[in-house]
């Protein structure tokens, strides 16, 4: 099943992450002495956090993340993890660590219960649908130095092919994946040294990577997700999205969820007036926001919904958040509190935008 269009009203979603429960937190806190009580509770917990979404009015939705929480952040295995870096700059052996060997998959089981958690949940639940969000190989190849391939570009390949594993999990259930890049914007931070042609030559091939990575799986299953970091920094040096959103559409994804309510970030609705989606694709702007605990109003959100609406189409756009949400908003009941107010903005916008 492709992801879900919105047909005859905007449909929401978000980043991925989202608050756990109290009882939950503590059992992971307490570590492998209480695996088998956390394997125990992680099913009901999922289903609660699938209840609370469908509540606050999400129709594409997720499992908070619990699952991975639960079992590990990445399912990747090896010496370390993959690592991408500058050419020729040695690493630095008290700080960062060396891949050493060639990056492995371990995390079969773990994906698989992931999976399985989600079907559960959503099963018999025609009017929403799940998905899965999952590191991009730029991203978790941010951890490490290459010390094992002759070269930078053999390596990422290399990480690509062992990610897909996961990915193809995902979409083997019918699952929306995630594939979150916040590199993809991130990684001119830290090359200050780089001119805007220097960072679109990297990004030309970083699109190679990612397309390696999803090769062979089912695009309408796969939406891309970049964001500008979900530190709470002035931001003042983020590259523009107007010099890699063409760039990004050569991603083979279905759907492009790009952070958009940040106040760096949310005139760049006019950027998606000269960069034109393809036909079938989504754009999932971000609505609302990690950066405050302030709860957006629901007409805002209508506003910038219509905004996006104009220039891309009501049927090419979702509503969703700029990053995960739970850990970065101060209280549960916020997070709670800003996608419910997501969901009444989006039927706001589609009252207007469809003329009922």
């Amino acid at each position: 099943m492709a992801m879900k269009r919105s047909e005859d009203r905007i449909l929401t979603t978000h980043g991925g992450n989202l608050p756990r429960p109290a009882d939950l937190d503590k059992l992971i806190a307490d570590g492998e002495s209480k695996r088998a009580e956390i394997d125990a509770r992680v099913p009901g917990a999922v289903a609660e956090v699938v209840d609370k979404q469908i509540e606050c009015g999400v129709t594409i939705l997720n499992d908070g993340e619990y699952v991975k929480a639960a079992h590990g952040a990445d399912y990747v295995g090896g010496p370390v993890r993959p690592g991408f870096c500058t050419p020729g700059a040695p690493p630095e052996p008290e700080t960062e660590k060396v891949a050493t060997s060639a990056v492995r998959y371990t995390g079969q089981d773990a994906i698989a219960r992931d999976v399985e958690a989600m079907l559960e949940a959503v099963e018999g639940r025609d009017d929403v649908q799940g998905f899965i969000a999952a590191l991009g190989p730029l991203s978790l190849g941010a951890g490490a130095r290459n010390g094992f391939h002759d070269s930078e570009e053999e390596y990422m390949i290399a990480v690509a092919e062992v990610m897909r594993e996961e990915y193809k999990a995902v979409t083997d259930a019918g699952l929306v994946l995630q594939v979150d890049e916040p590199e993809f914007a991130t990684t001119w931070m830290f090359y200050p040294e780089w001119s805007i042609e220097d960072y679109r030559r990297y990004l030309e091939f970083a699109v190679e990577v990612i397309n390696h990575s999803i090769a062979g799986l089912p695009e309408d299953l796969i939406r891309f997700h970049v964001c500008w970091g979900r530190g709470h920094r002035p931001h003042t040096n983020d590259v523009p999205l107007k010099d890699i959103a063409d760039i990004m559409m050569k991603i083979n994804a279905i759907a492009y969820a790009v952070e958009s309510s940040n106040v760096r970030h949310q005139h760049e609705w006019k950027v998606w007036e000269d960069v034109k989606l393809a036909d079938g694709n989504t754009l999932v702007p971000g609505v609302i926001g990690h950066y405050t605990d302030l709860v957006e109003h629901p007409e805002v959100i209508a506003g910038r919904l219509v905004e996006f609406a104009s220039v891309v189409g009501k049927e090419n756009l979702q509503a969703g958040t700029d990053c995960g949400i739970g850990s970065r908003v101060g209280h549960a009941e916020v997070v709670w509190a800003k996608l419910a107010a997501m969901a009444q903005g989006a039927d706001l916008a589609s009252k207007q935008l469809w003329k009922r």
